[in-house]
C-alpha cells in the first residue's frame, strides 16, 4: 500500500510535475522522480487520488501538447528577471483569486444546508436560451 502524502510531499511533486520539460509526461515517470523526495515509490493511484497532483499533471500534459515544447528565450537576463516577476505576480493574484472563490463556495455550500436546497437543485443545467423567439 502507498505511503499516505504529506502536505510537503504534495508540494514537492507538484514542483516535480511543474518542473518538467520534455513532451513524455507519465504517471509512472512521476512515481519514480517523487521516490526521492517521498521515501518510498507511490504508486499511480495514490498520486491520482490526489485533488492537486491530478489537476497538476492534467494541466501541465495540456500545455505540452499545445504549447509544444518551445521555451521563449529573453533577450537578456533583465529582460528575463522582469518576465519571471511579472509571471510571479500573476500566479499570486490567480491563487488569492482561486482562494477567495473557494471561500465563497464553502459560504454558498453552508448556506445551500441551511436552507434546504438540494445538490440535483444546485446541478441542474442552466434553460436554454431560445433565439429565434422574439417578445
Amino acid at each position: 500500500m502507498a505511503k499516505h502524502l504529506t502536505k510537503r510531499d504534495v508540494e514537492a511533486i507538484l514542483n516535480i510535475i511543474h518542473g518538467h520539460d520534455n513532451d513524455k509526461l507519465t504517471w509512472e515517470g512521476i512515481c519514480e522522480g517523487s521516490e526521492e523526495v517521498v521515501g518510498k515509490k507511490p504508486t499511480r493511484q495514490s498520486l491520482y487520488a490526489n485533488e492537486k497532483i491530478r489537476d497538476a499533471y492534467k494541466a501541465k500534459k495540456f500545455s505540452l501538447k499545445v504549447k509544444g515544447l518551445t521555451k521563449p528565450k529573453p533577450s537578456s537576463l533583465n529582460a528575463a528577471a522582469d518576465r519571471i516577476a511579472r509571471l510571479q505576480s500573476e500566479v499570486d493574484t490567480l491563487k488569492m483569486k482561486n482562494d477567495a472563490l473557494l471561500e465563497k463556495f464553502v459560504i454558498w455550500q453552508y448556506n445551500s444546508y441551511k436552507y434546504g436546497v438540494k445538490e440535483h437543485q444546485l446541478n441542474e443545467p442552466l434553460p436554454r436560451i431560445d433565439r429565434e423567439r422574439t417578445e
